[in-house]
């Protein structure tokens, strides 16, 4: 794999995390960094709920990608169907 599956994995996980935290304690902000950024209305809590989000999306479909770039589906044998010999006449005979 490329470095660069390792990183998209890397930073997915730690925005999924965020988005996990953020969702499950929202006052983390105002509790470890001591700010109140939003006067506690709650509106940065849900833009970094959002952004975490697609932070994370963005990273779990770039890894995708590069795994399937890594790993393709094996080739089919020229004539042969994707589906299987009991696939297409609905079962064993």
């Amino acid at each position: 794999m490329r470095p660069r599956f390792w990183l998209e994995t890397a930073l997915g996980g730690l925005s999924g995390l965020l988005l996990l935290l953020t969702l499950l304690w929202p006052q983390w902000i105002e509790t470890l960094l001591g700010l109140d950024p939003d006067a506690g209305s709650g509106t940065v809590e849900w833009l970094v709920v959002a952004l975490a989000a697609a932070v994370t999306a963005a990273c779990a479909l770039g890894a995708r990608f590069e795994w399937s770039r890594e790993c393709p589906a094996p080739a089919l044998r020229p004539g042969a169907s994707a589906l299987g010999p009991d696939d297409r006449t609905g079962g064993p005979s």
